[in-house]
């Protein structure tokens, strides 16, 4: 399963790294070989989509802990990056000024009648700042909120109820504007990213190649960390927390680190997801989408290592699908395949494969069992 998965993942990165740009800069225009703008804009997102089914498997699947706000943390890490995009103007990249010596404000900023920048906006004219935040919001969130469950010992079905609470109440706050990050619609209209043209080809095609970058790396740490002790006793709280108790590690710190890498991985995909995209809003934070997260994790494959990928991509692909020729019955379709995926693929996508081989030995075998009585009498 090893030399499978890296042949995968070799041929995978070939496939996405350099086929598909190469494909859409080089390609002629209208031709079969030619890959446009827009579907490589589209495939940014769909693996945007799969680093964060990456860091829902890391605790669903190898911990063990079903999280329901992790969108959460993709949607912080977005807002972090949104908010140094809505802070510049033009190609030349010039910031917008609070005080004395005022520029433009953001467009929902002017309709609200701010007088000047709220104070906690100002240090994100800086793009380092911004990409750190980037990491240490979603983190340090995580870890309040870790070490108080985890401190009290609440895991199972009440760890997921409360992750869902806390997803909820900050999707409110974010709705209602409490933190001045623009209300229902939130942050949009970006025009330059390190002195880049955001609409420009080569800029989407860089920020497509990024995402790849970030998806492999975080598939390769994902890999390490399993083979590793500490993925060792990840796994073993997974199976029994008890026993691992008994043995006397401390399961506390070890899920409380778990649940912060994940929040950090997820905050990474919504930071590239919004230049790409164009938007970043609170119905991004909202629980339904971290719950289409779980889908994508069941059925590309829980506690696999390409499987939330597999996942990922094959849900949105069909949601993009349907939400244009049944857009009305999307929910319907993706609950019908989350029953499909438990009841007769409870492996997954990355699990079929072996899923089939061990039918067909099951059928050989049925099959050999039932002709030897009728061998042995003849």
């Amino acid at each position: 399963m090893r030399k499978s998965e890296n042949l995968i993942m070799l041929v995978g990165a070939l496939l996405l790294l350099v086929v598909l740009p190469c494909l859409n800069a080089f390609g002629a225009e209208g031709s079969a070989l030619h890959v446009s703008d827009y579907t490589i804009n589209l495939w940014g997102k769909y693996l945007c989509y799969g680093i964060l089914a990456v860091s829902v498997n890391l605790l669903w699947g190898y911990t063990g802990l079903l999280s329901l706000g992790q969108c959460l943390f993709f949607s912080l890490g977005g807002y972090a990056l949104g908010m140094h995009l809505m802070l510049k103007i033009g190609k030349l990249g010039q910031y917008y000024q609070a005080g004395n010596n005022p520029l433009e404000l953001p467009d929902f900023m002017v309709f609200l009648g701010y007088p000047e920048l709220p104070a906690h906006w100002v240090p994100f004219h800086s793009f380092g700042f911004a990409a750190l935040m980037v990491l240490v919001i979603p983190g340090l969130v995580a870890f309040l909120f870790g070490w108080l469950i985890f401190r009290s010992r609440i895991k199972g079905v009440y760890f997921s109820i409360l992750t869902q609470a806390l997803t909820y109440a900050a999707s409110l706050l974010f709705f209602q504007n409490k933190f001045t990050f623009g209300g229902n619609n939130g942050l949009t209209d970006f025009k330059t990213l390190l002195e880049a043209d955001l609409n420009a080809p080569e800029v989407r095609r860089n920020l497509y190649v990024a995402t790849v970058l970030l998806l492999m790396a975080v598939l390769g740490l994902v890999k390490w960390l399993l083979g590793t002790k500490f993925g060792k006793v990840q796994q073993a709280i997974r199976d029994s927390e008890n026993r691992v108790l008994f043995s006397g590690y401390a399961t506390t710190s070890f899920k409380l680190l778990i649940f912060v890498l994940a929040a950090v991985i997820a905050g990474a995909a919504g930071a590239l997801y919004v230049p790409q995209v164009g938007i970043i809003n609170p119905s991004e934070m909202t629980t339904d989408k971290s719950l289409e997260a779980v889908v994508w994790v069941a059925v590309g494959g829980r506690a696999t290592l390409l499987g939330p990928v597999y996942g990922a991509i094959v849900v949105n692909v069909l949601k993009s699908w349907a939400t244009t020729a049944y857009p009305d019955y999307w929910y319907i379709i993706l609950g019908t395949l989350f029953v499909l995926a438990v009841l007769f693929a409870p492996n997954g996508i990355a699990g079929m494969p072996q899923q089939c081989r061990d039918g067909l030995a099951w059928w050989k075998r049925r099959g050999a069992s039932l002709a030897s009585p009728l061998a042995t009498s003849a």
